[in-house]
């Protein structure tokens, strides 16, 4: 079986056929969060803090971490984003023990991660096209890490999902050149939004299984890519996450975090239950009102789409005896009834 290995300084994660999907946070990316990107520039790292903890108590398997921000004082990021880049990473590697995938456009900023994450860090990626291949390859055989294959190249990306199978090939072919094995190689076949493309799931879904049985490579892709554009876009990532898993994909790039409820929601939702006329306590904290009223939560907390892969994991045999999804989906004792047992009896059981 194909297994590609990535490694902390404490911890392996395995993606393979065989085992449980790999799930790869991609919070810690500014791209699309202008608020963290502003932080970024201003050496504020308070978000990618949160981000990184709260993604690891999520289930994140790995950690995605990009450091593509555009600077207003310095546009150039060959020149700010790979010592950016060495800064993340040394952090988050102080506050959490998951190996990391390196992720960038900007080759020496892929360098300066290799170079500073510790273990053996997944680099994402390299695509089809020429320079890439020249660029990435070395450094994969350099460095000795497994690296994303992305399935567009020169010509950008096609909607023949066979072209785009064509373009994986050539990529393990040219990696197999460097003496890279293709067990180090994970292939993003490219997901197309269904809103756009009403084939996109059915193409990928076959995508998987050609890449698996014919190149006998792992898998991953943008998760959300899918739904991009549509409502209730947790609904259509529920669904598809489990379907590609049965077509055969190992891993997904995505965000294992249900963000907190905000202030101004809960405001919202407290004013429209005081129009009703049904009296709320006053001294109803926010966590207990957002429960109450099905907001969700105050604090981070997992996605939907982590129960959805949970779930599939159990079904497909990767969670020995259910154990991942019981403990996924046991409640925390309430305040004052730690080492209650059942009943709320303290010690469990009576004695006879």
């Amino acid at each position: 079986m194909t297994r590609t290995i990535v490694e902390s300084k404490t911890k392996t994660a395995v993606i393979g056929f065989d085992e449980p999907f790999c799930v790869i946070g991609e919070r810690i990316n500014p791209t699309g969060r202008k608020k963290l990107a502003a932080e970024l520039e201003a050496g504020d790292f308070s978000t990618v803090e949160l981000d990184a903890v709260a993604q690891a108590n999520a289930g994140a398997t790995v950690l995605d971490i990009n450091a593509g921000v555009v600077y207003n004082s310095n546009p150039n990021p060959n020149e700010t984003e790979p010592p950016l880049m060495t800064k993340i990473i040394q952090m988050v590697q102080n506050l959490v023990d998951l190996p990391l995938c390196v992720d960038s456009s900007v080759p020496a900023a892929l360098e300066a991660g290799l170079k500073a994450a510790e273990g053996r860090p997944l680099l994402n990626s390299v695509t089809g096209e020429e320079d890439r291949l020249e660029y990435v390859l070395p450094l994969v055989k350099k460095y000795n890490v497994p690296v994303v294959a992305i399935s567009n190249d020169d010509t950008g990306i096609s909607e023949d999902p066979d072209v785009r199978f064509e373009v994986a090939k050539k990529i393990v072919q040219r990696a197999a050149d460097f003496g890279i094995p293709a067990h180090d190689i994970v292939v993003d076949p490219l997901v197309m939004p269904i809103g756009a493309m009403g084939t996109a799931g059915l193409q990928v879904f076959a995508l998987v299984r050609r890449l698996r049985e014919e190149l006998g490579v792992n898998t991953t892709c943008g998760a959300s890519n899918i739904s991009f554009g549509l409502p209730n876009r947790h609904g259509i990532n529920n669904a598809f996450l489990p379907m590609a898993m049965g077509a055969g994909m190992t891993s997904a790039i995505m965000n294992p975090v249900a963000l907190p409820v905000p202030a101004s929601k809960i405001a919202e939702k407290r004013a429209e239950v005081a129009a009703t006329g049904l009296e709320i306590p006053e001294d109803m904290d926010d966590e207990t009102f957002c429960k109450l009223f099905g907001l969700g939560s105050t604090k981070p907390r997992p996605g939907s789409e982590m129960e959805a892969i949970r779930a599939a994991n159990f079904l497909t045999n990767n969670d020995a005896h259910g154990g991942e999804w019981i403990r996924f989906n046991k409640q925390p004792p309430k305040a004052g009834e730690e080492g209650r047992g059942r009943a709320g009896r303290v010690g469990g059981r009576r004695r006879r």
